[in-house]
C-alpha cells in the first residue's frame, strides 16, 4: 500500500487537531466578542469599528494569496508548510494579546490603535493559518483519510471553541474582579500561552508526505491554473457567503443576549467559583451540541456526497437560525433546545468543506498539472475571512442602522435589528452560499480516479 495513503497515526490526528485549537482561541473570541468588545467596552462607534474590520481586508487580499505562493515555495528540512507552525507561533499569541490591552487613549487613539493592532493580528493569522491549512493538502493523498483528519482538526477547534464562549465571561469577571478591562487582558494572556503551545506541539507531531511535482516557479500559471479550477471557484463563493452568515450571527451574539433577552449579567448558576449568565450557557451548550455533531461526520461521509451533506445541512442549521425570530424573549430554555439542534446540524459541516478544499488541491494539479496547495488553501481562506470582516463590518452597520448606542436601553427599532442580525438576515446569507454548492462537481468516484493517478507522483516514503 502506498505510504501516503495509509491510515495516520492518532498522535498525528491529534497533533494536527491541536492547530485549529491554537487558532480558534482567538478566531472564536473575535467572532464572538471582538464587535461588543470594541463598542461597549472600548468604547469606539459601530460605524467605525464596521468600516474598520472591512477596510483591513484591503491587506488581506494581498497577503493570503503571497503567502500561499510563498509557502509553496518554502523548501526546508522540515518541508513546506510546517517550519511556519514553528517560525510564527509566537507573534501570533503577542499581536492576539495586544487587540485586547485596552490603552488609555483618545477616541482617535483608540481607533488607530485598533486599525494597528487587528492588521497586524491578521498578518501573523496569514503567516500561520495558510501553511496550517495546506497542510492537511499533503498529510496524506487519501480523500477519505483527509476527511478524518479534518475530524480531528474541528472538534478541537470547537472545543477551543467552546472554551471560548464559556469561560471568556466567567474568566474575565474573576480576573478582572468587575474590571472588564483587566478581565479580558488576563483571558486573553492565557489563551496567548495556550495557543504558541499548541502550533508548536502541532508542528512537532506532523509531517508531510505528498510532494509536488516539479514545476516552475511561473507565478502567473499558478493563478491562471486556480481561475480555471471550477469547483475552486464554487468553495471560494461559499466560503465568503458562508463566513459572512456565522459573523453576522455571532456578532449580534452579546446584543441578542443584552438587549433584547435582559441577559445583565445575572447569575444563572456556579461551578467551580465561576459565574455562569444566560449568555454564557448559551453559548456553550451549543458549541457542544457542534461537537456531538463532528462525531457523525466520517459515518456520514461514507455513506453520502459530501456536495449532498453540505447543501442538506446548511438549510437545516439556516432553518434553525430563522426559528429564533419566533421565539419569545423570556422562552430562554427553548432557545437553548433550538440552538442546539442547529449546532448538531451544522457540526459536520466545517470537517466536510476542508476536506473539499483538499480535494480541490488535487482536481487542480489532475487538471493542470500544477500542485500550488498553499495557494489553494490561501484563496479559499482570503474568501473566509473577507467573509468574516465584511460580515462583522455589516453587523456594525446593522447596529448603526437601527439606531443603536451602547449601554443604554434600545427602542424597539433597534431592538427589532439586533433580533434579525441574529436570525433572519445570517440565514438569508447561508442559504446563498448552499446554493454555490450545486455546482460543485466532485463526487467520490472522480475523486478515487483522481488518487490513482496522482498516487504514483505525489508519495514519498511516510
Amino acid at each position: 500500500m502506498n505510504a501516503a495513503s495509509q491510515s495516520l497515526s492518532f498522535t498525528e490526528k491529534v497533533g494536527y487537531g491541536l492547530g485549529d485549537g491554537a487558532s480558534n482561541f482567538f478566531f472564536q473570541t473575535f467572532n464572538v466578542f471582538l464587535l461588543f468588545y470594541y463598542t461597549d467596552i472600548f468604547g469606539i462607534s459601530p460605524a467605525a469599528v464596521g468600516t474598520m474590520l472591512i477596510v483591513t481586508k484591503v491587506i488581506d487580499a494581498v497577503t493570503d494569496p503571497l503567502m500561499g505562493m510563498t509557502a509553496d515555495r518554502t523548501q526546508t528540512r522540515w518541508g513546506k508548510f510546517r517550519p511556519y507552525l514553528l517560525w510564527m507561533a509566537v507573534p501570533y499569541g503577542i499581536f492576539g494579546y495586544a487587540m485586547f490591552a485596552n490603552p488609555d487613549l483618545s477616541d482617535s487613539g483608540k481607533l488607530i490603535y485598533a486599525y494597528v493592532t487587528y492588521t497586524l493580528m491578521m498578518l501573523a493569522y496569514t503567516a500561520i493559518n495558510v501553511p496550517y491549512s495546506a497542510l492537511m493538502g499533503v498529510i496524506s493523498s487519501s480523500s477519505i483519510e483527509r476527511t478524518k483528519v479534518s475530524s480531528y482538526r474541528f472538534f478541537f477547534a470547537f472545543s477551543a471553541g467552546w472554551l471560548v464562549v464559556t469561560f471568556v465571561g466567567p474568566l474575565k469577571e474573576l480576573l478582572g474582579g468587575g474590571d472588564d478591562v483587566l478581565g479580558f487582558q488576563l483571558t486573553m494572556g492565557i489563551f496567548a500561552v495556550l495557543s504558541v503551545l499548541f502550533f508548536w506541539i502541532c508542528f512537532a507531531t506532523t509531517k508531510e508526505r505528498v510532494q509536488p511535482p516539479k514545476q516552475d516557479n511561473n507565478v502567473k500559471a499558478d493563478l491562471k491554473a486556480l481561475m480555471q479550477n471550477g469547483p475552486w471557484i464554487v468553495v471560494f463563493i461559499a466560503g465568503i457567503l458562508t463566513l459572512m452568515s456565522i459573523a453576522v450571527r455571532s456578532g449580534g451574539t452579546l446584543y441578542y443576549f443584552k438587549y433584547y433577552i435582559g441577559d445583565d449579567g445575572g447569575v444563572l448558576f456556579q461551578l467551580l467559583g465561576l459565574d455562569f449568565d444566560k449568555t454564557s450557557v448559551f453559548m456553550s451548550l451549543g458549541t457542544l451540541s457542534m461537537l456531538v455533531g463532528i462525531l457523525f461526520t466520517k459515518t456520514l461521509a461514507t455513506h453520502f456526497e459530501k456536495r449532498t451533506l453540505m447543501i442538506l445541512l446548511s438549510i437545516g442549521n439556516a432553518a434553525a437560525s430563522v426559528a429564533f425570530f419566533f421565539i419569545p424573549a423570556d422562552y430562554y430554555w427553548t432557545m437553548v433546545l433550538v440552538n442546539c439542534l442547529g449546532s448538531v446540524i451544522n457540526g459536520p459541516t466545517p470537517a466536510l468543506v476542508w476536506s473539499m478544499y483538499a480535494d480541490v488541491a488535487d482536481y487542480g494539479q489532475w487538471k493542470s498539472g500544477r500542485r500550488s496547495t498553499g495557494l489553494v488553501f490561501s484563496g479559499v481562506q482570503f474568501a473566509q475571512k473577507l467573509g468574516l470582516a465584511v460580515g462583522a463590518g455589516l453587523s456594525g452597520y446593522i447596529l448603526a442602522w437601527y439606531g443603536f448606542v451602547a449601554n443604554q436601553a434600545q427602542t424597539e427599532e433597534t431592538i427589532l435589528g439586533i433580533r434579525l442580525m441574529f436570525t433572519v438576515f445570517p440565514a438569508i446569507l447561508a442559504t446563498l452560499g448552499t446554493l454555490a454548492f450545486f455546482f460543485y462537481r466532485l463526487d467520490r468516484k472522480t475523486m478515487e480516479t483522481i488518487e490513482v493517478e496522482l498516487a504514483s507522483n505525489n508519495s514519498v516514503p511516510a
